[in-house]
């Protein structure tokens, strides 16, 4: 501390000293300050409100020059950017801000469930979203693996069994992992974090308030809205998240049952969606087709009415999981006293392609954008990029065409581009030719696992030199071949540049380089051997 002290002296800086054993509430004082900073120790340094850390990390700022940057703020508000959400685009936002030298803050909060349920630091994607669903799906495809391994002459007489508690509390600490670490990367790059819910009160204004209930004021020059939903959970519902958890719930080996209201993975390309299903089914899960729940008179006895007619069907389960749809965060925070407009209907914010509201200083990234892609990756670059065009003088502005995703079900879905029935519905059927395959991966052969049944599909606009516009597979590692090929899209990639790459063989992935069946023609696509 007295390091500190002369440091300050010998730039000539005042510096309030707050000497917590010697305050009557210094107790509380040290209490609020290690919740807002996760930092125990003394002394505890904070210069415009920004939390510098200890001794050390005052000392690695002033040689880096950002203690002089602080130091000379005289703003009109407390912080250049108040970014209020932690998930993947509100904390790739605020470090890019704080990184380009200005001052930022993050306001995270999950409000608690009825039954007391909440999470760290960033996001849905982080704690209950795609790092969780990405190992549990892992954990399943190992069971499929043991299965396969006899036949390539592994040999082993005990009976292998799933423990369920084993696996969530590895993946709970790596979660918990991840949590820290992004605390202390907001840390090393002095943005300041306060697990507070973050609410608008007036413009540039905002009132947080922390689990205790105290209120704490806050002003920023602009804002960022990265609030992302609130989580509902039960398995009724078939969007990739139901089928995602269906599929590895059923693959450690639980009797699992889908509740299907209308049609799988709505907004997926459906030719897709119903092999996936068929995979699925074909592999344990079973579907209720065209049913909803009306009702649960006992404890988990659910009665279902059919979509269609008056049946209804009723059965008891031992878990009921609930995948039907997230609500955006926008409702309680504030918006309707500055003027910042909502679809009232999806509770998402409407912006234009710079990522701003219609009011002119608040901006939005991230899952609660109208229209936009509801992923971790889109959020994580229009974070960044929006940070570089407002504090870098930068023009770039997210891409949101031609965005790869993949759905890991048992047998994962990759996509990339339009469906078949947005690309017909965009650019007409006699302008496309579709080219498309079944094949059967190496690996699946000696296990003798379901030869025609993964699939691979491209989309072409004759009228644009057979530019690939729509990219489909069905198989193991779709994700990863996904990845690969949405590069090439985003480089304008033709059915001609495709034929004219060579292939690496034995994969899955060099089907796409030997397409020669259209749709059109009718031929058989079935495969005789990988």
């Amino acid at each position: 501390w007295t390091f500190v002290k002369e440091l300050f002296s010998s730039l000539g800086i005042e510096c309030n000293i707050l000497e917590l054993d010697q305050v009557d509430d210094g107790a509380n004082v040290q209490e609020v300050l290690s919740e807002i900073t996760n930092q125990r120790t003394v002394p505890n340094i904070f210069v415009n409100k920004v939390h510098m850390g200890g001794c050390d990390r005052t000392f690695q700022a002033h040689q880096s020059g950002l203690l002089q940057k602080l130091l000379q703020e005289d703003s009109a508000y407390d912080y250049d950017l108040i970014v209020i959400g932690g998930g993947s685009g509100g904390l790739a936002c605020a470090q890019e801000a704080a990184i380009l030298g200005k001052k930022v803050m993050v306001l995270d909060f999950v409000v608690p469930s009825p039954q007391g349920t909440s999470w760290g630091l960033g996001g849905t994607c982080v704690n209950v979203g795609c790092v969780p669903k990405k190992l549990m799906h892992q954990a399943a495809l190992l069971g499929q693996a043991l299965s396969d391994a006899r036949k390539f002459g592994w040999e082993y007489h005990q009976q292998v069994k799933h423990n369920w508690e084993t696996m969530t509390e590895a993946i709970q600490n790596h979660i918990g992992s991840l949590n820290w670490g992004y605390r202390l990367s907001l840390r090393e790059k002095a943005v300041a974090y306060v697990n507070a819910y973050g609410e608008f009160v007036e413009h540039h204004k905002i009132k947080a308030t922390n689990r205790k209930g105290q209120e704490t004021y806050y002003t920023a020059a602009k804002f960022v809205l990265a609030t992302g939903y609130c989580k509902r959970k039960l398995l009724v519902g078939a969007s990739y998240v139901a089928l995602e958890c269906a599929g590895f719930l059923a693959g450690i080996g639980l009797d699992v049952t889908v509740m299907v209201r209308s049609i799988l993975l709505r907004g997926f390309d459906q030719e897709m969606a119903e092999k996936v299903g068929s995979y699925m089914e074909q592999h344990g899960v079973k579907f209720l087709r065209k049913f909803i729940p009306v009702g649960s008179p006992g404890k988990l006895k659910v009665v279902a009415k059919s979509t269609e007619g008056p049946e209804t069907i009723e059965e008891i389960y031992n878990t009921v999981l609930l995948a039907i749809g997230r609500d955006s965060c926008t409702r309680k925070i504030g918006l309707e006293k500055i003027g910042v407009r909502i679809n009232e209907r999806s509770g998402k914010i409407p912006v234009n392609d710079m990522e701003q509201t219609n009011v002119p200083y608040v901006y939005a990234v991230g899952d609660i954008l109208e229209g936009k892609l509801e992923l971790t990756p889109v959020a994580i670059q229009a974070g960044k990029l929006l940070a570089r065009r407002l504090f870098a003088g930068r023009l770039e502005k997210c891409d949101y065409v031609n965005i790869p995703t993949t759905v890991f079900t048992p047998l994962e879905y990759g996509c990339c581009g339009l469906s078949e029935e947005r690309a017909i519905e965009v650019h007409k059927k006699e302008n496309l030719e579709v080219y498309h395959t079944l094949f059967w991966p190496l690996e699946w052969t000696v296990a003798g696992r379901d030869n025609n049944t993964c699939y691979a599909k491209i989309i072409c606009n004759k009228s644009d030199n057979y530019r690939v516009i729509g990219f489909h597979v069905l198989g193991p590692n779709a994700g990863e071949i996904t990845q690969g090929f949405a590069a090439a899209m985003k480089c304008g990639l033709t059915k001609q540049l495709l034929d004219d790459t060579v292939g690496i063989h034995p994969t899955c992935g060099e089907v796409f380089t030997t397409l020669e069946i259209t749709k059109s023609s009718g031929l058989d696509i079935t495969q005789k051997g990988c």
